[in-house]
């Protein structure tokens, strides 16, 4: 009689693998375990590597435009304004404030997309006194443009009339009430800024930030459930008030925050500093309904900058560097780095 520890149903199972002594499951095993654990720990390395390149395209991508503003600098004599505003010839009953055409619009010849702006008539304002879009723009208004996008963002239009924007040029640090007209940065309606004009220093003001694309929210949604992140609040004042702001439960649902690049709105290609980089307030935007029509419907806006970055922001300085600002950011530093002639006195070391 066979011993029961020498019986074969005892022997210790082996997996056929072409070496005639093969693994048992237990092995297996341990080397299944052994590499989900390298796994778990290759994973967030090369999540942050992806990032790395994603905030390095991005840097790139703010780079080209702060040089894509210095080139039109030195054709027009001026920086590109940050919106425009000016009576319709072909419609006297249209608001000025319609034109609207962004910094990112003027500049599109300075970024390889001269053949997009001839296609774009900025004679035209961007609304018809009905809210329509003219039909001579509509094609080229709803083109998407990689340069216009930070990759570590959706990268996808939310309108489908639009191209949409990561990119905002700063109006100041938006004590004014959020004012588009009044700002005190380098960017407002109408403005014609020159490098010569900005006495805070190249070095020490800001051109352009990111801002998030932004989701539509459903009317009824409570306050309370909505990611602050992604929307925008309408304010019952123009000039914004905190309370104002504070008190409004009516949210963006039709045009997300950067819908368009085209659009020289704080719901798109404007923002300020206000607040800090990643505020954890709702942006807030208001309009003037009543006043005459040189300002009828213009956007006043408190939108901060915002990322998908880790713990801060990309932002191209007027001299065309490109630095980090992390979310802890001094709120006064913040704003001095905002304006182009209120002689603060900082230290970005």
């Amino acid at each position: 009689m066979a011993h029961p520890g020498n019986h074969p149903q005892c022997a210790p199972r082996r997996i056929a693998t072409g070496d005639s002594r093969g693994f048992s499951l237990v092995e297996l095993l341990v080397v299944i375990a052994i590499i989900a654990v390298l796994v778990g720990f290759l994973l967030p390395a090369i999540q942050s590597a992806r990032e790395s390149s994603r905030r390095s395209q991005c840097t790139n991508n703010l780079r080209q435009l702060a040089l894509a503003m210095h080139n039109f600098e030195s054709s027009v004599g001026h920086l590109p304004p940050g919106s425009t505003a000016q009576p319709d010839p072909r419609d006297a009953a249209t608001p000025h404030t319609f034109y609207r055409w962004s910094t990112l619009a003027h500049v599109l010849p300075h970024l390889e997309q001269r053949d997009l702006l001839a296609e774009l008539d900025l004679s035209l304002p961007m609304y018809r006194k009905d809210f329509s879009i003219p039909p001579e723009n509509r094609t080229p208004l709803a083109v998407l443009l990689s340069g216009f996008l930070c990759p570590s963002d959706l990268g996808d239009r939310v309108n489908s009339l639009f191209g949409p924007t990561n990119y905002a040029v700063c109006t100041g640090s938006g004590n004014d009430g959020g004012s588009p007209f009044t700002a005190d940065g380098v960017f407002f309606i109408n403005s014609e800024v020159r490098l010569g004009d900005i006495g805070d220093g190249a070095s020490h003001t800001l051109l352009v930030s990111e801002c998030l694309l932004g989701q539509p929210v459903a009317p009824s949604t409570a306050r309370s459930e909505i990611d602050e992140r992604f929307v925008y609040t309408f304010a019952s004042a123009a000039p914004l008030t905190q309370a104002s702001c504070d008190g409004s439960a009516l949210f963006n649902f039709t045009d997300p925050p950067g819908f368009s690049w085209a659009n020289g709105e704080f719901r798109s290609a404007l923002y300020n500093h206000y607040r800090p980089p990643n505020s954890v307030e709702f942006d807030c935007v208001s309009a003037k309904l009543i006043a005459p029509i040189t300002e009828r419907y213009a956007g006043f806006g408190w939108r901060s900058a915002r990322s998908l970055h880790p713990q801060g922001v990309n932002a191209a300085r007027v001299d065309g560097s490109v630095a980090f600002f992390g979310d802890s950011i001094d709120p006064a530093v913040w704003r001095a780095i905002s304006t182009r002639h209120g002689e603060e006195t900082i230290s970005l070391e």
